[in-house]
């Protein structure tokens, strides 16, 4: 007997502990799940006698990702089901043919956060049955069912050696582009297609003055700590650590999840996080710091008429104040994250045995799709995979090849920062389990 759920991820951070929610309350059911990253060695068990009935992907866009997702995964399988984590858009993005997805992929079943996606993709050509309404499951761990979940705020100081008597405020980073070279943003635009020097200037400017406005705060309040919760892509920034080294008082932390610094702290600060809607749900207020306008074609469009501070003395206030509003008008926020008095955990579960039990809703394998083995991507999985096990770069295995080891050098990288520990994965799961009854 196959496999009933085999699901996928992309990124350890955005989706790991949403999945581990969503296997146990599966597995409380009596269904059989596993877990696999994109870039795993292609097993094949899950092709033969452990085939799964039913294939969940964290993205589905079009054709070759069926290809890709599943087929080179699964063999043919025509339930697929897509978390569809990318749903916090640009206006542009929502008009573009990318997001609302291409050919097959219109046949699988892609879930909504919140019915103004599922509007938006009606409208591009989607079927109702195909874009169901679940809500969002990461946002269940800050539901009033979950009390506990998190580390109470003297724990998580204690673990940081800050002070849980001072005031906590919490800045929650999304300066990617600003850690990037010239070359770099020339190396990305030229691979998208797009060019982002525009955008990475705004990146750059805006985190100066933001920064320049913490320095002066934090000089003239040395009882504030503000905990700089930076953009995974942040990790060699120059002005970060000169700040925290000239301010004790300014703390740079990636450990944690961000909605357990949002539960802790005092005051919270945001530039285009989409991570707004964990501190909304989280039911706390938070500001927008906008030193300089963001251009409409990058700004996600939930903040699309939301209200910003835009100067030094702004913030101070905003700091000082004792009352903290939420930016975004509530039809705009649950618009996209649909709120329910049943956790999104288990509308998902609820939709993921409806799919089982019943024939595909519509079969994403019909003609004029032609799925294709990717060989060179099986080998090359195999052959990383080898390395990482191993500890051994690409460019001292294949040094012979500078071509091949510039290949192989960036697949063992997302390997490297998709991967999880067999010891984190136990733990993390030991914890969800205790809330599903």
């Amino acid at each position: 007997m196959g496999l009933d759920f085999l699901i996928l991820y992309e990124h350890v951070v955005r989706e790991y502990e949403s999945l581990l929610l969503l296997k146990a309350e599966l597995e409380r059911r009596g269904y059989s799940v596993a877990i696999q990253q994109l870039l795993d060695r292609k097993k094949l068990k899950y092709r033969l006698w452990d085939k799964p009935e039913v294939l969940v992907s964290s993205c589905m866009y079009d054709d070759e990702a069926i290809n890709s997702h599943v087929y080179n995964n699964v063999g043919v399988c025509r339930k697929v089901v897509n978390l569809h984590w990318e749903q916090m858009l640009s206006d542009t993005q929502e008009e573009g043919a990318w997001f609302n997805f291409n050919g097959n992929a219109k046949k699988c079943v892609q879930t909504c956060w919140g019915k103004l996606t599922q509007q938006r993709l009606i409208a591009h050509g989607m079927e109702e049955k195909n874009c169901p309404v679940t809500g969002a499951v990461m946002m269940d761990f800050l539901r009033p069912e979950f009390a506990g979940y998190f580390k109470s705020r003297e724990e998580l100081c204690a673990e940081h050696g800050l002070d849980p008597d001072k005031k906590l405020f919490l800045y929650i980073s999304s300066f990617g582009y600003a850690s990037m070279s010239d070359d770099e943003v020339r190396e990305l635009s030229a691979m998208a297609g797009e060019d982002f020097t525009g955008f990475a200037r705004t990146n750059r400017v805006s985190m100066e003055k933001t920064l320049r406005w913490f320095d002066e705060y934090l000089g003239a309040h040395p009882d504030v700590q503000l905990v700089y919760r930076r953009h995974p892509s942040e990790w060699n920034s120059p002005a970060l650590a000169a700040l925290a080294e000239k301010r004790p008082n300014f703390r740079v932390i990636f450990s944690d999840s961000v909605k357990q610094w949002i539960t802790a702290s005092d005051k919270i600060f945001i530039w285009m996080s989409t991570a707004i809607a964990e501190v909304y749900f989280a039911g706390k207020g938070c500001r927008i710091l906008r030193p300089v306008p963001i251009e409409h074609e990058y700004d996600p469009v939930i903040y699309k008429d939301a209200r910003y501070i835009e100067d030094y003395d702004a913030f101070c206030a905003a700091a000082d104040g004792d009352a903290d509003e939420f930016p975004i008008e509530k039809d705009i926020i649950e618009g996209y994250f649909d709120r329910s008095d049943t956790p999104a955990y288990i509308r998902m579960a609820d939709l993921l045995e409806e799919v089982y039990k019943n024939p595909a809703r519509d079969d994403p394998f019909a003609p004029p799709f032609k799925p294709h083995f990717n060989w060179l991507k099986y080998f090359a999985l195999v052959g990383v995979h080898a390395l990482y096990a191993l500890h051994l770069p690409p460019e001292k295995a294949f040094f012979f090849c500078p071509p091949l080891a510039r290949f192989a050098q960036r697949i063992y990288g997302y390997v490297d920062k998709a991967h999880i520990s067999e010891e984190e994965v136990r733990r993390m799961d030991e914890k969800i389990r205790r809330f599903v009854r």
